[in-house]
């Protein structure tokens, strides 16, 4: 979090429980800090810390600049599809669900049932879903370049092929 304007006690800074990020085992009775703070500085804490605005007695407005966000190859801390379900994360523009979580991270991590989680956006998915590989435009062109090799070798069509298998060495013969 990052103040814009100054965080003082008297215009609602930001509250920290301390020790409430470790599972419920802090102290009970622990009162919150007020963490003051000018523009320039940061204040950086867990998201399951428990904190919260303190009551501006002032009539100064308190800004600030909250970011959050995670990588789509990372575990985030909290699950924003248990927070946005589909049927919240549906009525979101494209961009905002693909951040909150409805994006395969290329080539296929973040997939629900082998496809892009957006697929959960359109209404029910179909009973089976085909898995499919979200694959850069480099690896594309790599999986083609590799099949087209693998296509080459392969022996006339109509004929059986009969592998023998030397030393260092593949023969194909066809007797077709």
């Amino acid at each position: 979090m990052w103040p814009i304007s100054p965080f003082k006690a008297e215009n609602g800074a930001t509250l920290i429980w301390p020790g409430s990020h470790n599972g419920g085992q802090g102290d009970d009775n622990t009162e919150p800090v007020a963490i003051e703070a000018d523009p320039g500085s940061a204040i950086i804490f867990l998201g399951s810390t428990l904190h919260g605005a303190g009551s501006n007695q002032s009539n100064a407005v308190r800004r600030g600049i909250i970011v959050s966000y995670c990588l789509g190859w990372l575990k985030p801390y909290e699950n924003q599809w248990l927070t946005y379900p589909p049927e919240v994360a549906s009525a979101f523009d494209p961009e905002l669900a693909a951040l909150v979580g409805y994006q395969q991270h290329r080539p296929n991590l973040g997939n629900y049932d082998g496809q892009c989680p957006s697929i959960l956006l359109g209404g029910e998915p179909p009973d089976h879903l085909a898995a499919i590989d979200a694959l850069r435009p480099d690896q594309e062109g790599a999986l083609s370049e590799f099949l087209r090799q693998q296509t080459d070798q392969l022996p006339p069509a109509g004929g059986i092929a009969e592998i023998e298998r030397g030393r260092n060495k593949r023969e194909v013969k066809s007797n077709g």
